[in-house]
């Protein structure tokens, strides 16, 4: 059993190095679980070769016979074409115009079922329902269709796909090579409860005649079947089990971020750590959602996204790796080996590879245009800046759009090189700068918040007169609000550079101090060196 486990944990590390393979977090907050009856659905989006920026697709009407492309969203690679729909809604990030939003992580699943003939990547599928779909059960409806008639080129997937009523987890993967289509199910998360996945396929055993809570494609069972993943009872098949059996690294790299954001939502209940380690063959598996111990502001959510595993046994800021300054973050690749023995390093769901993410609030007691805003941001979560983008906007900043800048080049003009430049310096003398970031996040942010009630208002006193006119207000809050706050974020790092520099620390007066090592470091040095810089006793002070 452990030599299986270190094979796949190897190999899983080797995929994630060396492919660029997404290793993305969502979690899913409903209506009844926020405090102010928002759903709410977070996603990293995490690749080191990803470049963080806020995509926009308008509105469109398209003549009948239009075709439209389709183009891999990882790789830029054309797949094909489809039939363009006569109407399409407009698009910010990940949320559209009616509040529908779909994250999704990547996780793999059966390599047998991958289908390189088929048109649709997972990429595509989540970019075209938002365009085309007014709920999240339209929205499922639209990717599930999709896949069946032109077919699905991606490995498996899971999905987060919500709007200001409900929120759904689908998983879906293809049929293999020659087999047009994919099997998939969708379940509903109950309100008051909230979810997670995290690269790791995890709806198990699901109810088969609950159409309002659950939705699966009418072959699920009967093609695992067929291809020998399972031979039980119809009520006992498990989705997770059968097209995405776990190994440690699913294990400890994917379900330990569901762990850890349970057992933050939820301390009275106390989640055991055995199934995530890997420990126990027979450790129950974490369930697929929970009610929090309390109600959830997106304030919470967006801490949530910050996670390094504090104050748990995984603590990335703990221990050598983290270096004399509580550096939370461990360099690629994932897995290494040391005098023939293989180890890894935590993943958690902070990491320096995020190219964006957002927090996403869907609000039913407003005009859909109000009601939706995507808290967006680029870079490491940890030391970004969530900003408001509300659903109905008609443009986005010129720092985070589509061509202001790429993953090549550096720009003071990109909000990713931006934020870039300031958490990369940190990364330097992480434990003392990061408290400058955080202030300065946490001012935004706050900042923000507490703005957005006004905004509402007084967009919805525009929207009661001419819809067209709140959404142009809302743009041009938005575009005020993203600029500052990439220049904020410029002149921060400016800041730190004259703070810190060449391993200074200037005090609140501005003085030129050299502060040393923590105690615990300079013990470790002076262990390791046996004596070696040891000052002679005749000359100790």
């Amino acid at each position: 059993m452990r030599t299986k486990l270190i094979f796949a944990l190897i190999v899983l590390g080797i995929l994630i190095s060396s492919s660029g393979l997404p290793g993305c977090t969502n979690f899913l907050i409903t209506r009844g679980a926020s405090v102010d009856a928002s759903v709410i659905v977070t996603y990293a989006a995490d690749s080191h070769v990803l470049y963080g920026e806020l995509y926009y697709r308008p509105a469109a009407v398209y003549a009948p016979g239009t075709m439209m492309d389709i183009v891999e969203w990882d790789t830029g690679k054309f797949l094909g074409r489809i039939p363009q729909a006569e109407r399409t809604y407009s698009v910010v990030g990940n949320m559209n115009e009616h509040q529908v939003v779909i994250g999704e992580t990547t996780y793999g699943g059966r390599k047998e079922l991958r289908n390189p003939e088929g048109i649709l990547d997972y990429g595509s599928l989540m970019y075209i329902a938002l365009q085309r779909a007014r709920t999240a059960r339209e929205a499922i409806r639209v990717m599930t269709d999709l896949v069946a008639e032109h077919g699905y080129c991606s490995s498996g997937e899971s999905f987060s796909v919500a709007d200001s009523r409900e929120a759904w987890i689908l998983e879906m993967i293809g049929k293999g090579p020659g087999r047009k289509g994919a099997v998939w199910v969708a379940r509903r998360i109950p309100d008051g409860f909230v979810s997670a996945h995290a690269n790791q396929a995890r709806i198990r055993r699901f109810p088969l005649k609950e159409p309002n809570n659950c939705l699966y494609a009418a072959d699920v069972i009967e093609f695992a079947r067929e291809m020998k993943y399972y031979s039980g009872a119809d009520a006992d098949f498990s989705f997770a089990d059968a097209y995405a059996p776990a190994d440690f690294g699913a294990l400890r790299f994917c379900e330990a971020r569901v762990w850890s954001m349970f057992r933050r939502v939820a301390p009275s209940q106390n989640f055991s750590m055995d199934y995530v380690t890997g420990k126990s063959e027979n450790a129950e598996p974490l369930p697929l959602w929970i009610r929090p111990d309390r109600k959830l502001s997106v304030r919470d959510v967006m801490e949530l996204m910050r996670d390094h595993f504090e104050d748990s046994p995984m603590d990335l800021s703990k221990g050598v790796g983290a270096g004399p300054y509580a550096l939370p973050y461990r360099w690629r690749p994932l897995t290494w080996k040391v005098d023939g023995k293989t180890h890894f390093n935590e993943r958690s769901t902070a990491t320096q590879q995020t190219g964006f993410s957002f927090v996403s609030q869907a609000r039913a007691g407003l005009p859909d245009p109000i009601g939706g805003i995507l808290w967006f941001a680029v870079d490491d979560t940890n030391s970004c800046v969530y900003v408001p983008m509300y659903c109905g906007i008609l443009d986005v900043p010129h720092a985070y759009a589509v061509g202001t800048g790429d993953f090549n080049h550096f720009t003071w003009d990109s909000a990713f090189w931006v934020f870039n430049f300031v958490s990369n310096y940190c990364y330097l003398r992480y434990s003392d700068m990061i408290r400058d970031v955080k202030a300065e996040q946490q001012r935004l942010e706050g900042q923000f918040l507490s703005e957005i009630a006004a905004i509402d208002q007084a967009a919805g006193l525009l929207h009661k007169d001419s819809p067209r006119r709140a959404r142009e207000y809302l743009t041009r809050f938005s575009l005020d609000v993203g600029q500052k706050t990439v220049s904020t974020w410029r002149k921060l790092g400016e800041r730190l550079l004259v703070k810190y520099l060449d391993g200074n620390v200037r005090d609140s007066q501005g003085n030129v101090t050299h502060p040393g090592y923590p105690e615990s470091w300079y013990r470790r040095i002076a262990e390791e060196s046996k004596g070696f810089l040891a000052v002679p006793e005749a000359e100790q002070e």
